[in-house]
């Protein structure tokens, strides 16, 4: 490049003097996000609220009381007294409608009844409960237990209760992860996807096509400003958790940071596939929800996927959220190593990879 100085002296520039585009356009994008306060609370305050409403809602509490309801008869009274023998357990008096009812609205969880030709608890005890209630099944166990006590049951073994209560047993411990992976997977769609699309509204993009900038630069170029977004928020959002519920990282930080990177480059890669060739933010929006609601309900960021049949474990398995989270969760809970990570990161890479190369093929920039 030759242009005059303000002497009228020419001066050269060699093309290796140009400023690097893919530097120019990462920094312009981190000045873009740090300017906008709506998008720092989304990507960086939004998540720590969610660990502390999750954290408040499933924190570690004793047992809540169970409530049973006895069927009002001429020998209730002994029953009702040998189970009110346990703090746990709430016991009420009803009739039998009375008794339906409350079961069936969930006020009870579940109700006795004794046998009119029966004496003080002889074995002619009923338990009406409903069996795809948990608490329902809880509440029959231990008034069985309280009953057949009070009855003079003597156990045969003797037996002692250990209770046990260490960091990674609790739900907190087994979610974090969970919205680790979730951070990544927003924070690679909507961050880099719906920003893409944003830029090719406002006709941006045509004018970084009259740029001497490849088509390269500019996809990894908005995928590597993302990625100073997205280390910040996990190191945020771990050290905010550690902090407040003492959730630990039994494996090696080194370790959890190449997942996350690898993790924020699979999403970047899958949201600039998104956007390709989206021409609205309602198209966008559309796709990014399309790519996010089968990972949300089935990569197990709330709870196992062990839940769904044995039929789709292999296609959950295959989700690029699914590995990211499995490999968070050994490496948090479990101190697992890159070496136990094998299935994990080829997943990833290969999702990182295609989606990336796709979307390096088919972007265009203009409509």
């Amino acid at each position: 490049m030759i242009r005059p100085n303000r002497n009228g002296t020419v001066v050269t520039h060699s093309q290796s003097n140009r400023p690097s585009p893919l530097w120019n356009l990462t920094t312009s994008r981190l000045r873009e996000f740090y300017r906008k306060p709506e998008a720092v609370f989304w990507v960086y305050f939004f998540p720590i609220l969610m660990v502390v409403a999750l954290g408040i809602a499933f924190r570690d509490k004793p047992i809540e009381r169970i409530t049973v309801d006895v069927l009002a008869s001429s020998g209730s009274t002994e029953l009702v007294r040998a189970l009110a023998a346990d703090p746990r357990v709430k016991v009420l008096e009803f009739d039998e409608a009375t008794c339906r009812q409350r079961l069936r609205t969930g006020k009870s969880d579940l109700y006795v009844v004794l046998g009119e030709s029966s004496r003080y608890l002889v074995p002619a005890v009923d338990y009406v409960y409903d069996p795809t209630r948990p608490g329902s099944v809880v509440a029959k166990d231990l008034a069985d237990q309280l009953i057949q006590k009070a009855a003079g049951r003597v156990d045969p073994v003797t037996v002692t209760v250990q209770q046990y209560n260490e960091p990674g047993s609790r739900y907190i411990d087994f979610l974090v992860p969970g919205l680790l992976g979730m951070g990544l997977m927003g924070g690679g769609l909507w961050g880099v996807g719906f920003a893409v699309v944003d830029m090719r509204i406002r006709k941006l993009l045509k004018r970084f096509l009259a740029t001497p900038m490849r088509k390269s630069h500019f996809l990894i170029g908005v995928m590597t400003s993302r990625l100073f977004f997205m280390v910040p928020e996990i190191i945020l959002l771990i050290v905010f958790s550690w902090l407040f519920f003492d959730v630990r990282i039994y494996g090696s930080w080194i370790t959890l940071f190449v997942l996350v990177l690898l993790g924020a480059v699979e999403f970047s890669g899958i949201g600039l596939l998104v956007a390709s060739r989206a021409r609205t933010l309602e198209s966008v929006s559309g796709l990014m929800n399309l790519v996010m609601l089968p990972m949300w309900t089935l990569s197990g960021i709330f709870f196992s996927y062990d839940r769904f049949p044995a039929v789709a474990q292999p296609i959950i398995k295959l989700l690029p959220l699914t590995p990211l989270i499995d490999a968070l969760r050994k490496v948090m809970l479990e101190g697992a190593t890159l070496t136990m990570l094998g299935s994990e990161l080829l997943i990833m890479s290969l999702w990182s990879v295609a989606c990336f190369g796709v979307a390096l093929k088919i972007f265009r920039w203009t409509d």
